[in-house]
């Protein structure tokens, strides 16, 4: 007669808040505190929080953190481009690995949203007013889109990559020089004997 066979290998159940405050030796809302963002937590007491969370493997409940913080930990990345030119364009290509590089040493996670050439602009602006991230970078946006309004009619920080339509004083942007880059290359023309210089423009959209 054979015995059942009970397997011994019991499932790791994952380190709780109050087992981490017992490792600290703190209490339970200072662990909590500790764990988000040390807001009056005495350094002494952060650096045990850390040590216990790191000893035991603890990761912190993002949506209950979320509720402690009021953050999101993410940053939206908006592009308002049909979908064959997001993963062919170089220069959105560019950005978005800049963008991933510079997220890469922060917990923020990168939201990726893209809108469709016959939106204008609700979905999107929308979501971004809906509290779903902490930020927004928007990239090749359009004067229909109606993102530049979306933005200043909400509390959301967001950078344009691109100068704005409207309101470049009430928006945050960055954008090359054209004037400078115009300059250097007209004198880089003239330097090499050209006299007769064309200039290529595409329309402004």
């Amino acid at each position: 007669m054979t015995t059942p066979h009970h397997n011994s290998l019991v499932e790791a159940t994952p380190p709780t808040l109050d087992e981490v405050a017992a490792a600290a030796g703190v209490s339970r809302s200072t662990a909590s505190r500790a764990l988000n963002g040390g807001l009056r937590v005495s350094p002494s007491a952060q650096a045990s929080v850390d040590a216990a969370a790191k000893l035991l493997g603890y990761l912190p409940n993002r949506a209950a953190r979320s509720l402690v913080t009021r953050r999101t930990d993410s940053i939206a990345l908006v592009i308002p481009e049909p979908d064959e030119r997001v993963l062919s364009d170089p220069f959105i290509g560019a950005t978005l690995r800049g963008i991933s590089a510079a997220l890469a040493s922060t917990e923020q996670q990168l939201v990726l949203l893209l809108a469709r050439p016959d939106e204008d602009g609700g979905r999107i602006a929308k979501y971004l007013r809906s509290g779903y991230v902490d930020g927004a970078v928007i990239v090749s946006h359009h004067r229909q889109d109606g993102l530049e309004e979306a933005v200043l009619g909400s509390r959301i920080p967001a950078v344009f990559v691109g100068r704005p339509f409207h309101d470049e004083d009430l928006l945050h942007y960055i954008d090359v020089d054209s004037i400078a880059g115009g300059r250097l290359a007209t004198e880089y023309l003239l330097n090499l004997g050209r006299r007769r210089i064309a200039h290529i423009a595409g329309r402004r959209i």
